[in-house]
């Protein structure tokens, strides 16, 4: 594997699946495949569950581990050809990404959407370029209309709980006091539909994803009727992909945050959010904390589908 920014990358589900169930099992049992060998992550945004679940990962397999913030203790990087670089940037990514590539084997790189240009962002300009230029292996820590490692977390963690062959899976929009790019709804939607599960997103209108992404997904825009008989329940935040409010916050509607009358439609489904999440904004104290929350398994399993990723690009090397 040369690079992991989409589900396209992953090939046979069911074989990436019993993949990761071989290293949950045995965490160490790969570590010859990293000995010697560098992992970079650099980080253009904050990150918790991503940066410490892929060092783990990283070094679960042996590996030797650098983490760069770019905005904190590094130089402010260019990413834009053709500008005259009279502001506050010293360096241009096109020098920086070859110098980094020198010092490692593998690059993990994450890069929020900006909200201002939609055709910049779901070009993906930064990460692109590391693929472009860097000439090493290049996976997403998320980007700008993806997260992947995040969306294979949870297809692992979904198949752990699931009591069917076939269970209804409900992507529910939520409200969220700051604007959120579409990264992760789009990437589970993508991943979801590469299953044949019962997928559902459901949403106020004005929030519709990119088309591309929703594939075969029924949208539904009443809450309560999704929720009904549902196996899963993901929950989430986005703001406006289409234009002309692309980044923008077109509703805070409370009535749409995930309660306990809401679950109760359900067929006691389990609840799922990627992290951080917004309590009494997205999900009431009530359900995070039930016996149906998954949020902590499926966050622990972040490690599991960054090794995975991490194992393939090694095997490739």
């Amino acid at each position: 594997m040369k690079k992991f920014t989409s589900v396209a990358d992953i090939g046979d589900l069911k074989i990436a699946l019993a993949e990761a169930a071989l290293v949950k099992n045995d965490r160490f049992a790969f570590q010859e495949l990293g000995k010697n060998k560098t992992l970079l992550m650099i980080f253009f945004n904050s990150s918790l569950r991503t940066r410490l679940s892929t060092q783990k990962a990283a070094m679960n397999l042996g590996m030797n581990v650098i983490v760069l913030d770019v905005n904190q203790g590094a130089w402010k990087l260019e990413t834009e050809r053709g500008v005259i670089m009279d502001g506050d940037k010293a360096e241009h990514l096109l020098e920086a990404i070859p110098v980094m590539a020198s010092y490692c084997d593998i690059i993990g790189v994450r890069s929020f959407a900006g909200l201002v240009n939609k055709k910049d962002d779901y070009e993906e300009k930064v990460i692109e370029q590391f693929i472009r230029y860097s000439g090493r292996p290049v996976f997403s820590m998320e980007a700008a209309t993806r997260h992947p490692l995040q969306s294979f977390a949870d297809l692992i963690t979904i198949e752990e709980y699931k009591t069917k062959e076939r269970p209804k899976v409900v992507m529910t929009w939520a409200p969220h006091p700051k604007a959120l790019p579409q990264a992760v709804p789009n990437s589970f939607a993508e991943w979801m539909n590469a299953t044949d599960y019962d997928f559902v997103i459901t949403h106020p209108e004005g929030y519709e994803l990119d088309p591309k992404f929703v594939g075969n997904a029924r949208v539904e825009y009443d809450q309560r009727k999704a929720f009904e008989g549902a196996d899963f329940i993901y929950a989430k935040n986005w703001s406006a992909y289409a234009d002309p409010n692309y980044g923008k916050v077109l509703s805070t509607d409370r009535d749409w945050t995930v309660d306990t009358e809401k679950m109760a439609l359900t067929d006691n489904a389990f609840f799922m959010h990627c992290l951080p999440v917004r309590r009494n904004m997205i999900v009431t104290d009530d359900v995070i904390e039930s016996e149906r929350s998954i949020v902590i398994p499926e966050a622990a399993n972040r490690e599991i589908s960054a090794q995975t990723v991490l194992k393939r690009m090694l095997e490739a090397l």
